[in-house]
């Protein structure tokens, strides 16, 4: 079996994606489901009672696609803030399965962030809200979840973050509360992979490029139609929206696939410990988006620090 054809061999193993509302967690569930893992989706909305980022998808939403296209996914409220609520979907989990092959932490907390604001002007409950949610969640999660994933060799953790090892270490990440919630997440896979590695285990850090998400395209009046073109009308206006830089975003799909296939490689363990981001996996894997690219945006928005707009061409880096 070459590693081409290990992506949809995902048969008998069990997930678990946290943050499976929407955006990325989302995608990448529905990409484990679809190579054949037995999906535990958690996240906080339901229909009654919509979480506090102002959307409306729900966890079960994400369950019924799911199904929808064959699969199979269990859908369970948790609040991954609460340890004790946690430790009951591990639980649950156990079980049901006795077992647990993939844990994906993909709480990010972007809804959260502040930009533009110093230290000392920030509010400090907000900035922490940003920090629990976005790092306090994968902590607290990996922490009841690991004994059970060690029950069996191979397992993997994925770490959900924003921005590579490479980038995050000379740039700032314009809040302190957003670079320490990014950079720790990062950290937090490294020293897991650490832990992992005598009991047969992977933990990594992943990372996507500009996700063009529900939120995002939301937030700049764009939709997956007509983005691109808005876009590039912004090219050389450094205050509009979108930036042109939104050229080389991704869908949440090139993410949710490299995961997917670093799930199924059974020689994943070469990974461990190590950044990655959804250019990188694509491209190991001979894997594109949805619309055949395989953008590098972490290369292009480095690029485009010492480039002027006008000379580069964005079709260099998909």
């Amino acid at each position: 079996m070459t590693e081409q054809d290990s992506v949809n061999n995902l048969h008998g193993r069990i997930a678990l994606v946290t943050g499976a509302t929407r955006g990325a967690g989302r995608a990448i569930a529905r990409a484990l489901a679809d190579a054949g893992a037995t999906v535990y989706c958690t996240g906080r909305s339901t229909s009654q009672t919509p979480s506090d980022y102002g959307r409306a998808e729900t966890v079960q939403e994400t369950a019924d696609l799911i199904t929808a296209a064959g699969g199979r996914a269990i859908p369970v409220i948790t609040d991954h803030l609460d340890p004790d609520a946690v430790r009951a979907l591990i639980q649950r989990i156990s079980a049901e399965q006795d077992r647990l092959d993939i844990l994906v932490n993909d709480i990010g907390g972007e809804a959260y962030v502040k930009f533009g604001l110093p230290l000392w002007d920030h509010d400090l409950a907000e900035g922490m809200k940003l920090f629990q949610t976005g790092f306090t969640t994968h902590l607290y999660t990996s922490h009841a979840a690991l004994p059970l994933l060690l029950k069996n060799r191979g397992s993997l953790v994925v770490e959900v973050t924003d921005g590579t090892r490479s980038y995050n270490a000379s740039h700032f990440r314009e809040s302190v509360f957003h670079d320490l919630t990014k950079t720790t997440v990062d950290r937090l896979a490294f020293a897991q992979g650490h832990e992992l590695a005598p009991h047969g285990g992977t933990a990594v850090s992943v990372s996507p490029g500009w996700l063009r998400s529900e939120m995002m395209l939301d937030a700049f009046g764009v939709t997956e139609q007509n983005w691109r073109e808005s876009a590039e009308a912004n090219r050389g206006k450094p205050d509009a929206l979108p930036p042109y830089e939104f050229v080389i975003s991704e869908t949440p799909a090139l993410l949710a696939r490299g995961i997917t296939a670093l799930a199924a490689d059974p020689r994943r363990a070469r990974w461990n410990t190590q950044s990655l981001s959804s250019f990188s996996l694509a491209e190991h894997y001979g894997l594109t988006d949805v619309d055949g690219s395989r953008p590098d945006a972490w290369s292009f928005i480095t690029d485009m620090e010492t480039t002027q707009v006008d000379q580069l061409e964005v079709h260099n880096y998909r």
